[in-house]
């Protein structure tokens, strides 16, 4: 049995994409998008990560008018280091982070869906 990483499924996720392009500012909608993570979950992910020093934030400097400033994440140098090895730790299954459900047909129910 492979060693535990010590974090959940969902943070690996975090983790993998923000590793994928360690020194890149991301937003937290664009993290969202990627992980599949609704906002209630990755919101608190991030700032667990940001308490334990592994992920800085800091606001959008130029916003496009009319939207409001977005906080930005990346991965700090023992954040990287950390994540990284994680990662490559965590069974692929927890990497991917949760799988988005699929849409059932109008008029169709769910256990129609599965039928073939």
């Amino acid at each position: 049995m492979a060693p535990r990483s010590g974090f959940s499924a969902q943070t690996l996720s975090v983790l993998a994409v923000l590793c994928s392009q360690p020194s890149k500012w991301q937003h937290g909608y664009a993290l969202a998008k990627q992980t599949g993570l609704k906002s209630g979950t990755l919101y608190p992910i991030l700032i667990r990560l940001a308490d334990r020093g592994l992920v800085e934030a800091c606001w959008q400097d130029e916003p496009q008018p009319g939207r409001p400033r977005r906080h930005l994440y990346r991965l700090t140098a023992d954040g990287l280091t950390t994540a990284a090895a994680a990662v490559a730790s965590a069974p692929a299954e927890q990497r991917q982070g949760p799988r988005p459900r699929a849409r059932t047909a109008p008029g169709a129910t769910a256990s129609a869906q599965w039928a073939g």
